[in-house]
């Protein structure tokens, strides 16, 4: 008999990383999941604001920082604001250097490029495993 798989939604999420399910943390987690980029704190306040479900931009920085301690979300620091996203299969990301976007690069599109650069740097992925390749996106270097 196999085993069911794991709920993956945020009362589940909340529940399996030992976290209260407030109505603020669930709000945050399911904008994570419905964005398809990575988000700062102030678009998340603006886009929980826009949508009625309106959280305090002082929760939402602490409700992200604990999200990230557990490993529940993930920060990426670049240029700009630090952006956050859903912690999932093991990708990399590309931010542009110029407006800050962070866009998510799954980890088989650099897999042999991570390793060559280990072996010529010695520089390793860091502790979740991904790169950060800097460069500028579509809309800023036109």
């Amino acid at each position: 008999m196999q085993e069911a798989p794991a709920p993956t939604g945020p009362h589940a999420l909340l529940r399996n990383h030992e976290l209260r399910r407030t109505p603020p943390r669930l709000r945050v987690l399911a904008l994570l999941f419905e964005s398809e980029r990575h988000l700062s704190i102030t678009e998340v306040c603006e886009q929980l604001s826009t949508s009625g479900r309106a959280v305090h931009p002082t929760t939402v920085y602490r409700t992200l920082e604990t999200f990230t301690a557990v490993g529940l979300a993930h920060a990426v620091h670049g240029p700009g604001a630090t952006r956050y996203g859903i912690t999932g299969d093991p990708h990399h990301h590309t931010v542009c250097q110029r407006c800050g976007r962070v866009e998510g690069l799954a980890s088989e599109h650099l897999t042999e490029a991570a390793a060559r650069i280990a072996a010529l740097t010695g520089l390793r992925p860091d502790s979740s495993g991904a790169l950060l390749v800097y460069g500028r996106c579509p809309g800023c270097s036109a």
